[in-house]
């Protein structure tokens, strides 16, 4: 019906075709780019702090507490702090996070309302740190009575990685195939025991990755723990909740704008600041493999 002639279209499709491989040439180089850029400048950052704190690295710097006005001795005490923080924030978040993306992904439906408490998680997750801080002052330092405590402090952590973890979980179990849900039904079992056996299972290694970078995120945080439970200095570890606690993202900031002999503690700060790094560093490699063994 053509009669053999060329069609038009043809020359415009192959210039197109040529525009698209452009394009995509362009935007490939450009995000090789910008990862090659991003890790350079990890490289310099964490380079530079290596280079100033790793010559105070050692055991004794690890299990000394600070002394002569935290010029000298170690981290003992903010490190373990640390640890307090973390794991008691954890321990409280982690059951409320999972079980919130539990409900939004299995039975809240899209519901208006469901889709208006999904808005404000994630809305919450953008939050400045500090207003995370204040709301923990007013809250669990004031109207609870808890006092600038460990308690406040963790429970604020808590508040803070709620959004992100919650978020996360809801994708993690969303991501699990209807073909799971619907076989585990065809065969007679409820829906708890589908969830139970067969949807925690699945989602388990994406979970423990919301969880990870929660960690993440809660051992390194500074603005939420001055308001409720970061002390500048104490003699010892915190043996109560009720104790104040110092915290290395904390030393860390006292060190370098309240310190007075800046020669002095300038090593113990970078040192700090790598074993925070370690630490974080530390809690997501084991996230990792043991998202890895969940796998298989």
């Amino acid at each position: 019906m053509t009669g053999g002639r060329r069609s038009p279209a043809l020359p415009g499709c192959g210039l197109g075709v040529g525009r698209r491989r452009l394009k995509d040439r362009l935007a490939t180089a450009f995000f090789v780019l910008a990862a090659a850029l991003l890790g350079l400048l990890v490289f310099f950052m964490f380079s530079f702090v290596l280079k100033q704190g790793w010559g105070v690295l050692s055991w004794d710097f690890l299990t000394e507490p600070p002394r002569d006005g935290m010029s000298a001795g170690g981290i003992w005490t903010p490190l373990v702090g640390t640890v307090q923080l973390t794991l008691l924030s954890m321990v409280v978040a982690v059951p409320i996070g999972v079980g919130t993306g539990l409900y939004f992904s299995e039975y809240a439906g899209s519901s208006r309302f469901a889709r208006l408490v999904r808005l404000a998680l994630r809305s919450l997750a953008g939050v400045p740190s500090v207003i995370f801080g204040l709301f923990g002052l007013s809250f669990f330092v004031i109207f609870l009575r808890f006092g600038p405590s460990m308690l406040a402090a963790a429970m604020t952590l808590a508040c803070l990685a709620l959004p992100l973890m919650a978020t996360a979980s809801e994708q993690a179990f969303a991501a699990v195939p209807e073909e799971y849900r619907a076989a585990s039904f065809a065969l007679g079992a409820t829906r708890w025991q589908t969830i139970w056996r067969v949807i925690l299972p699945s989602a388990s290694p994406a979970v423990l990755t919301g969880v990870v970078l929660s960690i993440g995120r809660v051992a390194g945080e500074t603005a939420p723990i001055i308001f409720t439970g970061a002390a500048f200095y104490t003699q010892g570890t915190a043996r109560s909740v009720f104790d104040e606690v110092m915290a290395l993202p904390y030393h860390v900031y006292v060190l370098a704008t309240a310190g007075t002999q800046v020669e002095k503690t300038r090593p113990i700060q970078y040192g700090a600041i790598l074993v925070l790094v370690g630490l974080i560093l530390g809690v997501s490699a084991l996230g990792v493999l043991l998202r890895a063994r969940l796998r298989k």
